[in-house]
């Protein structure tokens, strides 16, 4: 009974229109997050890749490799995953119907580069890792030209 007086009064409230990456009526957006993440995959990649097992049997030396190599790994996944959520978000709350006109192949852009993080994100491959970093260069430029700027691409490392 309660509920459906809430839900009553609730359907009944005028609905204001907003949009924002968190949900909210910020409106900030920037794609830095996403290069972030995508430069600590490509990082962690690089590390793993690097990464030498220990000669023989000793169980402490394995003890020590199997720790660093399996965080290397944790934190590559979870970037992986954080580069592709702040994609999603520039892709599907920032990026509107009009800017279709100027960036043609937007979707196409966005679709393969969410494509990247999952790829790295279950792989230790560099290439696809630096593929995703181009992808999100590309995705740089985008965004700040439909800001009307022309915002510098600069990398942490």
């Amino acid at each position: 009974m309660l509920r459906t007086a809430l839900s009553a009064i609730f359907n009944s409230l005028p609905i204001k229109k907003a949009s924002a990456h968190c949900d909210g009526p910020c409106g900030v957006y920037d794609p830095a997050s996403a290069r972030v993440a995508a430069e600590a995959v490509l990082s962690m990649t690089k590390k793993l890749l690097a990464l030498e097992p220990p000669q023989g049997s000793d169980p402490v030396a394995w003890a020590s490799y199997n720790n660093t190599f399996s965080r290397f790994v944790a934190i590559k996944e979870d970037q992986a995953k954080e580069a592709k959520k702040e994609l999603l978000i520039l892709w599907t709350d920032y990026f509107k119907p009009e800017h279709l006109a100027t960036f043609l192949d937007l979707h196409d852009t966005f679709w393969k580069a969410s494509k990247l993080c999952s790829t790295c994100k279950v792989n230790i491959d560099q290439e696809k890792a630096e593929e995703l970093m181009q992808s999100v260069q590309k995705i740089h430029h985008m965004f700040w030209k439909s800001k009307g700027r022309a915002d510098a691409w600069v990398t942490a490392s």
